[in-house]
C-alpha cells in the first residue's frame, strides 16, 4: 500500500501533489509496484509457482493437523466418505453409537496416527535404508488395510475444522445448517481478505481526515487563545495603563481649565460691570419701575374714559352703539362734504 500524503501537504505544494496523483493513478499499483515492469510475465509466473507451493505446503499441514487431531468420535458427528481401499482393503461397518473413543479403535490404527505426522512433518532424518525398514515394518505395512479407517477420521477431523470456520465466518446462520456454507469458505475469505484491504485504506484515510480537522481545530484554538491575550493585554497591559493615565491627565487639565476660563468671566464680569454702570443700571431698573407704574396709571385712566362712553371691560353697552353708529355718520357725511367739495372746485373752473 502506498504511503498516505495529508491533504494540507498537497494544498501546500502543488507540484508534489501533481507528482503524487501521477505515481498514484499512472506509475504505481496501490500494493506500490511498478505498472510499467518489463518483468512482469517472469515475476507473474514466480507468483504463481510460489502460490503452488504455498497450496501443497497447506494441504500437507492441513493434513497434518487433520490425522495429529483425528478424534474417532467425530465419525458419528459426521457422514463417513465413500471407503477407500483396494483388494485387501475391507468394507468398514457404518458407527451406530453416539459416542466413539479412542478404545474403539484398533492398535495398529492408533500407531498410525502417532507415527504418521513426524513422518510426513520429516523432524528426523531417516536413510533409505531405515524407510525401507520402517515402511515394511507394522503399522506402515498395514496402511492399506487401514487406509479406509484413517481416510473416514482425517475426512471428520478436516470437516469438524471446515463446520468450525463456517460457524466463525457465518455467527448469524443457524447451526443445523451451517455445514451447507463449508463450500463457500474460499469465496468468502477472498472477500473478507479484500474488505479488509478496503476498510484498512478507509480507515487510514479517515485517521488523515480526523488528523487535518484536528490541525485545523488546534489552528483555530491557537488563533482564539491569541486574540484572547490580546484583548487581556490591551485591557490590562501598559498600554491600557498608559491610557488611562493619559485620560485621568487630560480630564485634571479639563478642570484646571474651566477654574481659569471661570475667572477669567468673572475677572470681566468686574471690569465690564464697573460700580458707576452698575450703579447707572440700577437707576434705570427704577426709572422702567416708574415707567411701568406711569404707564399703569395710563392704562386705568383709558379704562375710565372708555367706560365713559360705555365700554366696561371689553364688553360693549347700549351707548356704545350709538357711539359707533354716529362715529358711522360723520364718515358718511364727511364723504357727502368732500364730494361736494370737488364739484364745486370743478363748476369754478368752468
Amino acid at each position: 500500500m502506498l504511503p498516505p500524503v495529508e491533504d494540507t501537504v498537497l494544498q501546500n505544494n502543488p507540484d508534489f501533489a501533481a507528482l503524487y496523483n501521477t505515481l498514484t493513478s499512472v506509475v504505481l499499483n496501490p500494493d506500490g509496484s511498478t505498472k510499467n515492469d518489463p518483468a512482469a510475465k517472469e515475476r507473474h509466473a514466480v507468483r504463481e509457482e510460489l502460490k503452488r507451493h504455498r497450496v501443497h505446503a497447506a494441504r500437507n499441514n492441513l493434513l497434518i493437523h487433520a490425522i495429529s487431531t483425528a478424534n474417532p468420535s467425530l465419525l458419528s458427528e459426521s457422514k463417513p466418505p465413500p471407503t477407500l481401499g483396494s483388494r485387501r482393503a475391507k468394507p468398514q461397518p457404518r458407527q451406530t453409537s453416539t459416542s466413539t473413543s479412542t478404545s474403539d479403535l484398533p492398535q495398529p490404527l492408533l500407531d498410525l496416527l502417532l507415527l504418521l505426522p513426524p513422518f510426513l512433518q520429516q523432524k528426523t532424518t531417516l536413510s533409505d535404508d531405515q524407510t525401507a525398514v520402517l515402511l515394511n515394518n507394522p503399522p506402515f505395512s498395514d496402511f492399506p488395510t487401514l487406509l479406509p479407517r484413517l481416510a473416514q477420521l482425517i475426512s471428520a477431523s478436516l470437516h469438524a475444522s471446515a463446520v468450525h470456520l463456517a460457524r466463525i465466518a457465518n455467527p448469524a446462520t443457524n447451526p443445523s445448517y451451517v455445514h451447507r456454507t463449508v463450500p463457500s469458505l474460499p469465496s468468502h475469505l477472498s472477500s473478507l481478505t479484500a474488505s479488509i484491504g478496503e476498510r484498512k485504506t478507509a480507515l487510514t484515510q479517515a485517521r488523515l481526515s480526523s488528523a487535518t480537522t484536528l490541525n485545523r481545530l488546534l489552528q483555530g484554538h491557537a488563533h482564539v487563545l491569541t486574540q484572547l491575550l490580546r484583548l487581556l493585554e490591551a485591557k490590562h497591559g501598559p498600554i491600557a495603563r498608559s491610557l488611562e493615565s493619559r485620560a485621568a491627565e487630560a480630564a485634571l487639565l479639563a478642570q484646571t481649565q474651566n477654574a481659569e476660563v471661570e475667572g477669567l468671566y468673572w475677572k470681566a464680569v468686574r471690569e465690564v460691570y464697573s460700580p458707576e454702570v452698575r450703579r447707572a443700571l440700577g437707576n434705570y431698573v427704577h426709572h422702567l419701575r416708574d415707567a411701568r407704574g406711569r404707564v399703569g396709571e395710563g392704562v386705568r385712566a383709558l379704562r375710565g374714559e372708555l367706560e365713559g362712553y360705555g365700554v366696561e371691560d371689553g364688553r360693549a353697552k347700549g351707548k356704545e352703539r350709538t357711539m359707533r353708529e354716529m362715529a358711522r355718520v360723520k364718515k358718511e357725511m364727511g364723504k357727502q362734504v368732500d364730494e361736494a367739495r370737488a364739484d364745486l372746485e370743478r363748476l369754478g373752473r368752468a
